[in-house]
């Protein structure tokens, strides 16, 4: 899921603009048929939770409501939060994770780009900055999710760089030194 510290979020859908996200109201979802409602709501409702001060400050409660008990959500192995996580307490792990990843994580813009049945494809523009680094960097990532029955039941993010996303979050590692002749430190 992509969070943000910020309103500055512009929704587009298949009809046209919607508005600002952060916005709409933060109830939760009153019809099974609208999924959009459902994702301004929860993302409304992360940037509350990463608002409130980061790792273990905000309860995984505010955003409950918005997923599935069966929740999935699919991330890419070579981040730090990566890997699949399942289910509500799942999801209130990778939100922790998240937080301890990232000090800021902002929405620069968000286009919800089309809507198929129970499907949402959504493009977020971020800036972010690593909280052990203090590195920022901006990337885009979309997102496919699907709604059901009012919940959302699968998140899969796709981000441009993995790589250049993991190098901001962890210091590079000290120079190894090389051993007798230049070759490895145990060969001689």
């Amino acid at each position: 899921m992509t969070t943000s510290t910020t309103a500055a979020t512009s929704v587009t859908s298949a009809t046209g603009t919607a508005g600002p996200a952060g916005r709409e109201s933060a109830a939760a979802p009153t019809s099974p048929a609208d999924p959009l409602t459902v994702l301004k709501g929860m993302y409304e409702a992360e940037s509350r939770y990463l608002a409130a001060g980061g790792p273990g400050a905000a309860s995984f409660d505010i955003l409950a409501r918005y997923f599935a008990h069966d929740v999935v959500l699919h991330q890419a192995d070579s981040l730090l939060y990566g890997g699949t996580w399942h289910r509500h307490d799942g999801m209130a792990r990778f939100f922790l994770a998240m937080s301890l990843a990232w000090e800021r994580f902002d929405i620069l813009d968000q286009r919800f780009l089309g809507v198929d049945g129970e499907t949402v494809v959504v493009h977020s523009r971020i800036r972010a900055r690593a909280r052990a680094t203090g590195r920022e960097l901006e990337f885009p990532i979309v997102q496919t999710i699907e709604v059901r029955d009012g919940r959302i039941a699968r998140v899969r993010p796709f981000y441009w760089d993995t790589a250049a996303i993991a190098e901001a979050c962890v210091e590079p590692a000290p120079a190894r030194r090389r051993g007798r002749g230049g070759r490895g430190p145990e060969e001689g």
